[in-house]
């Protein structure tokens, strides 16, 4: 579905051809797609609640492209009530995600929490060079609703109907015709579709970045302090850069983004996106480091 997808005017990693010229396989299917495969699990082990108050916090670790079989664990939960560990591995056990999910409101140490935790400082940043930790978006609050039939843009170039037909896991509590009958009385936004009304207008937020480059989605974080998220309601989002970082092959700008209802302003949602950008897609990549003095 995101085939089509563009950004800074190009197409992105999930476009065949961009991912094959960076070494990849084929182009990937984005990484909170996979949150539907554990909602009936989680549902099951925390019943409506973790519609309410449900966090999912995930790092992945290998891309998955159409057509490959992934399958996805839970683990059942201590009595503590510390997160469940859950992960999720392609037919041949190659591993494709892991991480935690419980629910609020004491959440407990959280996969990207832990992961955030353990940063390191990063040397000179080439890419991200012009972003700081403490920023915040540009625009803010910045307004954003979804629809059924609402095109979400140029990174999502589908709609919330588009998705229900292919969804990993339907629920009618998902669809315009039994939304009414969900224990909220309205139809609810799926997990990985948070994601999806979240980065609609994250162009609007001003972080601004070198390029052209390619990104990925590292770690993924979705947390809802007062859900559901529901169908063409109004919300109004506000973003800040909490952590810059970098590996061998990435600089990541962790943002969290927090989510108020646009009626009443309570805080109902937040999330934190790992969002990596590939050094080997910036052609200037070299130049620029070793103007900047990075060995």
């Amino acid at each position: 579905m995101l085939a089509e997808q563009s950004y800074d005017g190009h197409l992105s990693l999930h476009d065949d051809g961009t991912a094959q010229a960076l070494g990849f396989r084929a182009g990937p299917i984005e990484g909170p797609t996979h949150f539907s495969q554990f909602i009936p699990l989680l549902h099951h082990i925390f019943g409506d609640a973790w519609f309410e108050r449900g966090c999912i916090s995930a790092h992945y670790q290998n891309m998955v492209v159409e057509g490959e079989e992934v399958r996805a664990f839970a683990q059942l939960p201590a009595k503590d009530a510390a997160p469940v560990h859950i992960w999720a591995e392609k037919r041949d056990g190659t591993p494709v995600l892991t991480g935690t999910a419980s629910v609020g409101p004491q959440y407990g140490e959280t996969e990207i929490a832990k992961r955030i935790a353990a940063l390191r400082p990063s040397r000179q940043l080439v890419i991200l060079r012009d972003l700081k930790v403490g920023q915040k978006g540009a625009r803010s609050p910045e307004k954003v609703r979804m629809g059924f039939d609402q095109h979400m843009g140029a990174q999502y170039p589908f709609s919330l109907n588009d998705k229900l037909k292919v969804i990993t896991e339907p629920s009618p509590w998902y669809t315009s015709e039994g939304g009414p009958a969900s224990p909220w009385g309205r139809a609810i936004i799926p997990f990985e579709m948070i994601s999806v009304l979240l980065q609609y207008t994250s162009g609007q937020a001003g972080f601004r970045i070198r390029g052209p480059v390619i990104g990925l989605f590292a770690g993924q974080e979705i947390k809802l302090v007062k859900g559901p998220l529901f169908v063409d309601h109004p919300y109004e989002v506000e973003r800040e850069i909490i952590a810059l970082s970098e590996s061998k092959r990435t600089e990541s700008n962790w943002v969290r983004t927090r989510v108020f209802d646009g009626i009443t302003r309570e805080l109902v949602a937040e999330m934190i996106l790992n969002s990596a950008t590939l050094k080997n897609s910036y052609a200037k990549y070299d130049e620029e480091a070793k103007a900047l003095g990075k060995s």
